[in-house]
């Protein structure tokens, strides 16, 4: 009997060799330097107001974030972005080397950004998991900078699914991942894995004191609005001409045509094709093949090999200059309205010239760019300048005139004051409040009267 068992004991020590490599130790090893640590600076201005105010003063922000792409592309949540000094905007890599980052697009509704840092050498690029399977019960972690504490782990489980959480007026999250796992200020933005060392979650803080209740935005939701971000239609002004959809279990991760038009159609992509790579490079999901082609040139060609009816094949796809309709902005030298500076009731009222224009957030359908603005002005008190875009006055978005004179002709614009607005500078938006005088409003109401008698 002693024989006995130590001939079945001996295979059991050996894999026991070190107790202590755990799965959770392996999946640490395996993404750790696949998360970044974020350091940004916002500059806060007195009763809220962005401009206004003659002490303003930085506030130091933290967050986390997960390269997804070897050149430096990094996914974060858009809060911890979000209007930020851009030139504090800081990733601190797992081995300790920084380097300034850029805002390559957003999507503020789904609370997402895609950071890009110019480094010498490829990046580790986390392994990518799907949260199409995750079970109640499941362990996983967090890793962060939680609290500005870099590299922190943390561990726990899977709490619930499909949670509908609301922040704000502003903000509301759907379909989240409930965990135990400590999530803090700080881990916004980094990655929710499971025991295998894959994402499954981008995880957000919500619950400020909260003990024990994270949430993560699952993998899979993410990555769909990661290949939006990363589109080179939208990026590049490229197309392929691919429509797709992606296909995850947890056995296998598929990109799958549902429509090809030219680009695509030309190198022979058929509904039901499924992408296997593009330049030797494994194809998990659509947003996998939008990065890829990131970055190249229009007409460069790329080697696909698709999968049709279980059969490998390769095709060349051309990519080419994008053919959908852009609204580009407006000239300076257009025409304004043919009413002259006294009787324009937004240059009375807010000293502001603006013309309709395009904008290239997905948050917004437009805005009216600022061409001029008056010395003195409520708009050139807060700080408002041309090139500028006005997207929103109060409550209300702003697209062409007649939104903006909505505000203006309200019956209770005098109530409005400070008037709060929302502005596009560069990629970020921006607020602030206008504090309109008796005086502005008396030419506004002088204004209107004179520009509705002219009309008739």
């Amino acid at each position: 009997m002693g024989m006995v068992l130590i001939v079945a004991t001996a295979p059991l020590m050996a894999e026991d060799a070190n107790p202590r490599l755990t799965p959770l130790v392996r999946a640490v090893q395996r993404v750790k330097t696949s998360v970044v640590n974020i350091h940004t600076e916002k500059t806060n201005y007195p009763d809220e107001a962005l401009f206004a105010g003659d002490k303003p003063r930085k506030v130091s922000g933290m967050g986390s974030g997960i390269i997804i792409d070897p050149r430096g592309y990094i996914v974060t949540n858009h809060h911890v972005i979000n209007g930020v000094d851009l030139d504090t905007l800081q990733v601190t890599l797992h081995d300790g080397s920084m380097y300034h980052a850029e805002i390559v697009s957003f999507d503020s509704k789904h609370d997402l950004a895609i950071l890009k840092i110019n480094s010498s050498v490829e990046l580790p690029v986390m392994p990518l998991g799907t949260s199409s399977d995750l079970m109640l019960g499941e362990s996983v972690m967090a890793l962060g900078n939680p609290y500005g504490y870099k590299h922190t782990v943390t561990a726990g489980i899977v709490s619930s699914l499909s949670r509908d959480v609301e922040v704000n007026e502003h903000q509301t999250y759907e379909n989240l991942i409930q965990t135990d796992t400590s999530i803090n200020p700080g881990n916004s933005g980094g990655p929710l894995v499971n025991m295998r060392g894959e994402v499954i979650g981008i995880n957000v803080a919500i619950r400020a004191g909260a003990q024990r209740i994270g949430f993560a935005i699952p993998i899979d939701d993410a990555r769909v609005t990661i290949r939006k971000l990363l589109s080179i239609e939208k990026l590049d002004n490229h197309s392929h001409g691919l429509i797709s959809r992606d296909h995850k279990t947890a056995s296998e991760k598929e990109m799958i045509v549902e429509a090809s038009s030219g680009p695509a159609q030309q190198a022979g992509l058929k509904t039901g094709d499924v992408i296997v790579s593009v330049n030797d490079k494994p194809v998990l999901d659509a947003a996998d093949f939008e990065r890829y082609l990131l970055g190249h040139s229009a007409d460069e060609s790329f080697r696909l090999v698709v999968r049709r009816n279980n059969e490998q094949r390769e095709m060349e796809l051309q990519i080419g200059a994008s053919s959908s309709t852009r609204s580009l902005p407006v000239d300076n030298s257009v025409v304004f309205q043919n009413v002259s500076a006294s009787d324009d009731p937004i240059w009375m009222t807010l000293g502001l010239r603006l013309i309709p224009t395009a904008v290239s957030s997905e948050r917004y359908r437009g805005g009216m760019k600022v061409v001029d603005v008056r010395k003195g002005s409520a708009a050139s008190q807060n700080g408002i300048r041309a090139g500028d875009i006005l997207v929103g006055l109060h409550k209300w978005e702003t697209i062409n005139y007649d939104n903006v004179s909505y505000v203006l002709e309200h019956p209770q614009l005098a109530s409005f004051s400070p008037l709060r607005f929302f502005i596009l500078r560069g990629q970020e938006t921006r607020y602030g409040n206008l504090q309109i005088s008796p005086t502005d409003l008396n030419a506004n109401v002088s204004a209107q009267t004179t520009a509705q008698t002219a009309a008739r």
